[in-house]
């Protein structure tokens, strides 16, 4: 029998065996899945600052961990705020956050959202690395975690049952919710179990207060029911012309439609819009930097709650690249003499300006890869719709000064929130044909398309 120890976390005492990683006692994230490479997980262990993630037990121990607050976000609903009549769930699974709408079916209105951070991330920040869990695992415990907060949102309402919930995520997200092992989406030929709407009893994956859980369509292993949604809320442009969706969060999906056909891609950008690979990044939380301006020296910047900066979110990372460059400490190629000091324990470093490049050159070339696979030009363009996580805060001018969009396209560009859920909701009410439009979106591997490596190439570099 393995030797047991004292661990006190923030004063309260529990026993764990000899040989136990720390961050497994720990409500705590790990967007690098444990591989150490992110240093999110800090905490002090006996005074001293340790990964949580790669700290091994042997011995008594006091653990201190740092103040973790909800992830803001913003869903661009309007909430009626009052319950009559039939009653629906609208449920958006994002890699990041949850958000559960209530929705009058009768007053064909929202009444309330919510909104939490997908528990889910402390398995890892992006979808690949929990695919990862999944296959030296099991599905199981991400369903259980993911299961347990849609229970614990749903009982927040005290509606008693309501007949369906609606759902869109992406297609690894789906899986895990169902209980699908989605370790086939991994690996090559990157084959999902199902993309088609699943309709299961709530009760048999374990969601209470919902009688039928109904997701909607997927287009392909990484185009998901998210990105459909989205879809169904903007609808299709005019004849002879097309629209861009563009939903930017841990990983990046275009698609470019007209009203008769579509193309579809996913941008492998990493999680560097949510922080995870960025020295002092981090999600959307208090004390993160979401704007920033910098002025004959002069730097002034804004944060979540109004809180001490603690670190840097996705629009306060646009941001910054932005007015570095503008003011010529970043040059064209990317490069800056050294890091570059924020606030007290909050810099942008060299690395970071690299990791922004890659990501913004992936974005930004899978959009005009679509564009040159289907010979569409600027003018045939009529909107670029941006969603995510982050889009009701971010600044068009600098995404598109950083080299994050297309220049050409940004007198285009409309800030959607999350477009997910809102196309959930949208779906609810009106049962709007997302079939349809699945069908008419064909999927572009960005690996194998003629186009993509010249542009991601050119893209690197900043104008």
């Amino acid at each position: 029998m393995n030797k047991q120890f004292k661990v006190t976390i923030n004063g309260k005492t529990v026993l764990a065996p000899a040989g136990t990683v720390l961050s497994d006692l720990l409500d705590i994230e790990k967007p690098c899945g444990g591989r150490g490479t992110c240093g999110k997980c800090k905490v002090k262990v006996c005074g001293e600052e340790k990964l949580a993630c790669r700290y091994i037990i042997e011995s008594d121990i006091e653990v201190e961990t740092y103040e973790k607050s909800a992830i803001i976000s913003e869903t661009g609903i309007s909430e009626s705020g009052s319950a009559s009549g039939k009653l629906c769930f609208a449920l958006d699974i994002g890699t990041t956050t949850l958000a559960l709408a209530l929705v009058s079916l009768d007053e064909k209105k929202t009444v309330k959202v919510i909104t939490a951070t997908n528990p889910q991330r402390a398995y890892g920040a992006d979808v690949i690395t929990r695919i990862d869990y999944c296959q030296k695992n099991s599905v199981k415990e991400l369903q259980t975690v993911l299961i347990n907060e849609i229970n614990r949102m749903i009982a927040e309402f005290n509606v008693g049952c309501v007949e369906n919930m609606y759902v869109s995520a992406n297609v690894t997200m789906l899986h895990t919710l169902f209980g699908i092992d989605p370790s086939s989406i991994g690996v090559a030929p990157y084959t999902p179990v199902f993309l088609e709407s699943k309709t299961e009893q709530a009760e048999s994956i374990g969601i209470c207060g919902v009688k039928t859980v109904i997701s909607l369509p997927s287009v392909a292993s990484f185009v998901g029911a998210d990105i459909v949604a989205g879809l169904g809320l903007v609808g299709v442009p005019e004849e002879g012309k097309y629209d861009l969706l563009v939903d930017l969060g841990t990983n990046a999906e275009v698609v470019l439609f007209s009203n008769k056909s579509g193309v579809a891609t996913a941008a492998a950008a990493g999680p560097c819009f949510e922080g995870a690979n960025i020295s002092c990044g981090m999600s959307a939380t208090k004390g993160a930097i979401y704007s920033f301006r910098l002025d004959y020296g002069s730097a002034t910047y804004q944060t979540i709650a109004d809180e001490k900066a603690v670190g840097i979110c996705g629009t306060g990372l646009i941001d910054i690249i932005t007015e570095l460059l503008r003011n010529e400490i970043i040059d064209e190629t990317g490069y800056m003499d050294d890091d570059y000091e924020l606030a007290d324990g909050v810099y942008l470093s060299t690395d970071d300006v690299r990791q922004y490049q890659l990501a913004k050159s992936a974005v930004c070339s899978a959009i005009l890869s679509l564009m040159k696979t289907e010979g569409v030009d600027f003018d045939d363009i009529s909107h670029m719709y941006i969603s995510g996580g982050f889009s009701s805060k971010i600044n068009i001018g600098n995404a598109v000064n950083s080299g994050l969009l297309p220049r050409d396209l940004a007198g285009k560009t409309v800030a959607l929130n999350n477009s997910s859920l809102q196309g959930t909701v949208k779906y609810a009410i009106e049962e709007n044909d997302l079939d349809s439009l699945t069908k008419m979106i064909n999927y572009v591997d960005l690996s194998a398309n003629k186009y993509f490596t010249d542009l991601f190439v050119e893209n690197m570099m900043f104008e």
